[in-house]
């Protein structure tokens, strides 16, 4: 510890800067976090809270061929010899290793009742019973063989390992969550038999990226299975930077129930997602409306997930139906990855693929020499002790003579034998049954043992080629005890593309399709009436507001709004707020800033715009390019200060008609109007003073129609309108007598705010 953080002796007061103490201890704090408690080791990808269960269960013999014992025994051991952090975080720790849901491969077998993947907790700990399983057997495997460094324990009563050995690739294998200080861990879990390849490539070729390793690793393996959507560069490109996330489906099928009907049955739902959630979930969004192609759904789960999803109707698409599912619950979810380990057990750092597998061999390689040298003096040590007997059985009688008569027989035996003291203590602890002619040969056939597994491991430790040998041995047998053809060993979790629909199709699907009333007042308030409402005298506005615009459309359809500024913006007319009270700014939609609305109407698609500055400058555009996918809209008519946009049209035969300010009336061919996709365009009319009011177009075999303040219709021919045709550009003849006087033609939408009303 930090003797600065330690208070004075005797009262003294010392001053420290508060910005230096404050980051001296926020630093400490910080390492604590990472390093004890969020980061996991690359080595055996354990946790501490993780490492001193399974070390802890192994003091109290809970092998995986022992009996069970009480989960509160293995927490109370736990924490009062090694962690101190509390009961019930160590038994959250316990009942998570426990989990066949959550880890791929389970580290302790639990009895009773752990959990469930609807969610529900596990039972108190004095109700459930906990032993090891093999995998964590594995990772313990040497431990009492000098195989890792210990250290002390909290209150240095006693010791505990550092890191375990770690026969098993835990870290890729059952992956680990955690959030530090200022970072953060998130390593989905592995198929053990995919990472034996990579990790036998690597030894072969130490030098292997990690992409490289994709030939063996294909991805994760959930231990609730599903199916990864993502194309395959996508995960290379995750694996090589150790950064990036998977989205993750769940798996479903169709099935016949007689009649033409069907189906959809989910078998597996994806890695740590509660399954009675998620059936909330869709029932929440059926009773708001918000899937209108599924009918029901109910869990019909019992060992295995079921979950049974009813279409609306039999020509229902399942694929569309279950596409707007993905889009709207956790039926598809975003997993990440996060490499971010304890690189040696002390530095944090994010790995790439080949890195974390080559932390792991490099352990593996360490725990070897460890073992091998901690055996070769094990061997030492027994063939001291067989040279000894050895001696002892040449000259037994003499032996035997020394033991009797002298007082002290240990240094007489060494005299005369040149013993050292180990051979002389084994010699007089040596029982009186073993004095048979056959334990003497069977001393020197374990002599001759030994001495040959003594040159063995001498060659073990001074080859580093032979130790990668014994490694590869070892590894081959973890893939034949959990390779693909076993129960725990078989991958789970598939790989596919995400089938090609159309978006349109699929956000259609999950709005109710309805009739409705778009209507946008003066002030510039949206709101959408239920159907398709034709007197809508009866319905409210704001004081000194009033209507401006109203068309029908449907709830999947998008309304466009042109505004002053020159910019189109798009709305979903499926979140426009109901018509039961004013309605909402359509500034909280779309950033408008200062611009008025110029015009708003249904998106059909296939159409074409007229649309004109008050200025008198304008183009055709196709109605394609006034979609905008953002709230800050799409430029189409390019503005110059203090010019703005004053009009727009949908384009309806071959003539257009221009009207100023002025009263002055133009008629003049479209095909003079050129058609862009963003612009200025050209001139359409001529001012000297003022600018444009409002323009129309309209078929010559139709004539010229416009609307009074009264709502009634008036058509000028062809021939009529002799007197105002004219070229582009002209200035045009005062308009004909009954023209309104606010220079309107009327509006082009199903529904018009009339001229009274919108003069008022």
């Amino acid at each position: 510890m930090n003797k600065r953080l330690i208070p004075p002796e005797k009262g003294e007061i010392e001053e420290i800067a508060l910005r230096e103490a404050l980051e001296e201890r926020y630093l400490a704090y910080a390492l604590s976090t990472i390093m004890n408690r969020a980061l996991p080791d690359a080595r055996d990808g354990l946790k501490p809270v993780h490492r001193r269960i399974l070390y802890g269960m192994r003091l109290l013999r809970l092998d995986p061929g022992a009996a069970f014992k009480k989960s509160a025994k293995v927490v109370g051991d736990v924490m009062g010899n090694f962690h101190p952090h509390g009961d019930q975080a160590i038994y959250d720790a316990m009942v998570r290793l426990a989990q066949g849901f959550a880890q791929r491969y389970p580290l302790i077998d639990g009895q009773g009742n752990f959990g469930n993947i609807d969610g529900d907790n596990a039972a108190a700990m004095r109700y459930t019973e906990a032993r090891l399983t093999d995998v964590a057997q594995l990772l313990l495997d040497g431990i009492d063989e000098d195989a890792v460094d210990f250290r002390a324990t909290y209150d240095g009563g006693s010791t505990e390992p550092v890191v375990l050995p770690a026969a098993f690739p835990n870290l890729l294998a059952n992956g680990s969550q955690g959030i530090a200080v200022g970072m953060a861990t998130a390593i989905p879990p592995h198929n053990v038999a995919e990472l034996c390849d990579a990790a036998l490539f690597l030894i072969q070729n130490p030098n292997a990226r990690s992409r490289t390793l994709l030939r063996y690793v294909k991805g994760p393996d959930f231990p609730t299975g599903g199916v990864i959507v993502d194309p395959p560069e996508v995960i290379a490109e995750a694996y090589a930077t150790g950064r990036g996330a998977f989205r993750v489906r769940a798996r479903w099928r169709t099935e016949d129930t007689g009649r033409g009907t069907y189906v959809v049955v989910v078998t597996e739902i994806p890695w740590l997602v509660q399954k009675s959630r998620l059936v909330e979930r869709i029932a929440e969004l059926i009773n708001e409306r918000k899937l209108p192609l599924v009918a029901d759904v109910r869990d019909e789960s019992a060992e295995d997930v079921r979950l049974v999803i009813e279409p609306r109707a039999r020509t229902v698409d399942a694929g569309l139906m279950m596409e707007s599912l993905f889009k709207l619950t956790e039926l598809e979810v975003r997993i990440p990855l996060n490499m971010n380990v304890l690189s040696k057990g002390r530095v944090p750092k994010v790995l790439g693929l080949a890195e974390i597998i080559g932390e792991w061999l490099e352990h593996r390689r360490e725990v070897l020499v460890r073992r091998a040298r901690h055996r070769l003096g094990k061997i030492e040590h027994r063939l001291e002790v067989l040279g000894g007997l050895l001696i002892a059985y040449l000259n037994l009688d003499k032996v035997i003579k020394i033991i009797r008569r002298e007082d002290e027989p240990k240094p007489v035996l060494v005299k005369t034998f040149r013993l050292s003291d180990v051979q002389a203590d084994a010699i007089l602890n040596m029982r009186l049954r073993n004095l048979r002619r056959l334990e003497e040969m069977e001393i020197k056939a374990e002599d001759r043992a030994l001495r040959d597994e003594l040159k063995e491991l001498k060659a073990l430790i001074g080859s580093s080629q032979r130790q990668w040998k014994k490694i590869a041995d070892e590894i081959k047998a973890l893939k034949a005890r959990f390779g693909p053809g076993t129960d725990l060993g078989r991958r789970r979790t598939a790989f596919d593309r995400a089938p090609e629909h159309d978006q349109a199709a699929i956000e259609e699907a999950m709005v109710v399709r309805e009739p409705i009333t778009v209507v946008v007042s003066r002030k510039g308030w949206i709101r959408a009436l239920r159907g398709h409402v034709g007197d809508l005298s009866g319905i409210s506005f704001k004081a000194d507001d009033g209507l401006k615009f109203a068309f029908f459309t449907e709830t999947t359809a998008k309304v466009l709004i042109f505004g002053s500024n020159g910019r189109f913006y798009t709305l979903e007319a499926a979140r426009l707020p109901g018509g039961r009270g004013h309605g909402e700014p359509v500034r909280l939609f779309i950033d408008l800033d200062e611009a008025e609305i110029v015009a708003a109407l249904a998106y059909e698609g296939g159409r074409k715009f007229l649309v004109a500055s008050y200025a008198g400058n304008g183009f055709v555009v196709p109605e394609e390019e006034c979609l905008a996918t953002t709230r800050k809209g799409k430029q189409v008519l390019n503005l110059k200060p203090p010019d703005r946009a004053a009009a727009m049209t949908p384009v309806v035969g071959e003539q257009v008609a221009v009207i100023g300010e002025n009263r002055k009336l133009l008629v003049f061919p479209l095909a003079q109007v050129p058609q862009m996709a963003r612009g200025r365009g050209v001139r359409l009319q001529r001012y000297r003073e003022k600018g444009l009011s409002d323009i129309a177009t309209f078929a010559a075999k139709d004539g010229m129609a416009w609307t009074d303040a009264a709502g009634r219709t008036f058509t000028l021919s062809a021939k009529d309108l002799a007197d105002w045709r004219g070229n582009r550009a002209d200035a045009g003849r005062i308009a004909p007598r009954g023209f309104p006087k606010n220079n309107k033609f009327g509006r082009f939408p199903p529904i018009a705010a009339n001229d009274a009303a919108e003069g008022a």
